[in-house]
């Protein structure tokens, strides 16, 4: 089965699906619009299924937020390198914890996993001692600042350095400055890990968009072949792919070996942390704020969906399906969320992904400026958006003949995805406009007690709903980092103010960012390049603010020359 994304012209079926996301979700604008004039009865009662709906999601969302959470804070607490050495001697390591008493969940799931091991025979599982993480950081034009710190964090993990392969993929496009920045960090953090790679990504290989899929797959091309000289099988290596500005929690390669030596079918699986956009979270504007935050809510709450859980950001793939499925896509600018469905179709169905309940951090968006970085929140909100480009690539395999997976869980599958996507786009706007829209658009409407008493109902329903805003502002001050000393205790009070701009912010960046990225599916003009996010540190935008001041100065005493 062809598992790649079509190039060039797509068929009529395959255009169909680029389509369907943007019909759908003008199609809910233009049809409350439509009945307002027609009928506002029907518009009334169209809206208030469309909130209703809404809102018992919301509820669910609130409650898998708190639960999510609750797993996230437990599972950090849990000594992951201890548990990944019991693994080495199963048995002996059952026999001395049998006995312990303990009521937590984590720990008897540990038992049982001891119990198994113990069991089955040798050579069954692998040993810990056998395995090998191997580590993709892509990187294009960032600066060592940014770098940096992510790799002191790689190196703070409490996992077997020696058994931690390092492959810096960086970009040739990126120039000489990231070429010099590679260079530095090998020679100063390479004799740390068993070994440390710069590999360069060439720029304009045939049947590649320009994105970080080429570059992560040229590197784990590279990587095939090292392994192969290194006599290192493929079958003990997982391969995590992480951003350069990420740093994973201490435990998160324990935690991830110990999860893939005890899953059977590991071949077929795939690993998913929990991604916290808090790194810097103190430093950004407070709309960018509200963005990360609620990014990594809905990372907390994907955690608990694992019927609905994909690859996102930073996720881990044993080496050999890498190598079997040939790596990643390199015509697709989500290459994170793809690679589930690509995984999918390849197995024939047979592939699903672990929720690994540690955190890898994550940078909110920050540019060089206030209104570069409104304008580059966007961006990147509008390249996830893209992932709408997936479903013409799952409708396309799931609705053919030559299918190779089960039909109705597909079509589930299929279900949740488009809802996903037209739901994003759409609802913020209903939610928002929609009950003034039967009054605003027919002038009998007032005469209609239903249409005359939409908004009030709909108002009352947005106030129950500020029990989910509650709940987040709650769980946002739990994923707070330390408030960094630069700044005073009233900036806490503005992390509760930020929330006042999460209707605007849920319309101009979700809603729009959304509506943006279904427009072109819906017109065939693709997005074939990896629109990468800027960034940069308080301290950087701080020095190029004074070195600025000093450029104007110098202009100003020498006369404007």
């Amino acid at each position: 089965m062809n598992i790649e994304i079509p190039l060039g012209k797509r068929t009529k079926k395959y255009r169909f699906f680029e389509m369907l996301p943007g019909i759908l979700s003008y199609g809910a604008i233009i049809l409350l619009i439509v009945l307002s004039i027609a009928n506002p009865v029907l518009a009334s009662i169209y809206l208030l299924t469309v909130i209703l709906v809404a809102f018992v999601k919301a509820m669910a969302i609130s409650y898998r937020m708190i639960s999510g959470r609750n797993n996230m804070e437990r599972a950090t607490q849990v000594d992951w390198s201890e548990r990944l050495n019991d693994l080495e001697n199963p048995k002996g390591a059952y026999a001395r914890l049998i006995d312990k008493q303990s009521k937590k969940l984590l720990y008897k799931q540990h038992l049982e996993n001891l119990r198994l091991m113990s069991a089955a025979e040798e050579g069954y599982f692998p040993k810990p001692s056998n395995i090998y993480n191997a580590l993709i950081m892509p990187a294009y034009n960032e600066s060592i600042e940014v770098i940096e710190p992510a790799l002191k964090s790689v190196l703070g993990t409490t996992y077997d350095k020696k058994h931690l392969i390092i492959i810096f993929a960086y970009e040739e496009r990126g120039g000489v400055d990231i070429a010099t920045t590679a260079d530095t960090l090998k020679k100063k953090y390479g004799k740390y890990f068993h070994s440390f790679h710069l590999v360069k990504h060439p720029k304009d290989l045939p049947n590649e968009v320009i994105g970080k899929g080429g570059n992560i797959t040229y590197a784990g091309k590279w990587l095939k072949k090292y392994l192969q000289q290194q006599n290192i099988a493929f079958s003990d290596v997982i391969v995590t792919t992480m951003d350069c500005d990420n740093k994973p929690h201490r435990y998160y390669f324990d935690y991830l070996t110990y999860e893939y030596i005890v899953h059977e079918d590991r071949k077929h699986l795939s690993y998913q942390p929990i991604c916290l956009f808090t790194n810097n979270i103190w430093d950004v504007p407070a709309p960018m704020r509200v963005v990360a935050t609620g990014n990594s809510f809905w990372n907390i709450i994907s955690s608990m969906r694992p019927y609905s859980l994909r690859n996102f950001a930073s996720h881990s793939q044993p080496m050999d399906a890498l190598v079997e499925m040939d790596f990643w896509s390199t015509r697709t600018i989500v290459e994170d969320g793809h690679q589930y469905w690509r995984s999918y179709f390849y197995f024939n169905g047979r592939y699903e992904v672990v929720p690994i309940f540690v955190p890898i951090y994550q940078d909110a968006v920050l540019s060089n400026g206030y209104t570069k970085t409104l304008r580059a929140q966007f961006v990147q909100l509008r390249r996830w958006s893209y992932g709408a480009s997936d479903v013409a690539y799952v409708g396309n395999n799931i609705f053919n003949k030559k299918r190779t997976t089960q039909f109705w869980p597909s079509v589930a599958r299929f279900i949740r995805l488009l809802d996903g996507h037209v739901t994003q786009a759409c609802i913020a706007l209903i939610v928002a406009f929609g009950g003034w829209a039967p009054l605003v658009l027919n002038s009998e409407a007032a005469r209609s007690v239903a249409a005359h008493q939409l908004p009030d109902t709909v108002s009352l329903i947005q106030q129950v709903a500020m029990v989910g805003i509650l709940i987040s502002i709650f769980v946002s001050f739990k994923l707070l980092p330390p408030r960094p000393d630069r700044y005073k205790r009233s900036r806490n009070i503005l992390m509760v103010l930020q929330w006042l701009l999460m209707p605007v912010i849920a319309i101009v960046y979700s809603s729009m960012a959304s509506y943006n990225a279904q427009t072109r599916l819906l017109l065939g003009k693709y997005l074939d390049k990896f629109d990468v996010t800027e960034k940069t540190t308080v301290e950087m935008n701080d020095q190029n603010r004074t070195r600025d001041k000093k450029k104007k100065a110098f202009r100003a005493s020498s006369g404007g020359k």
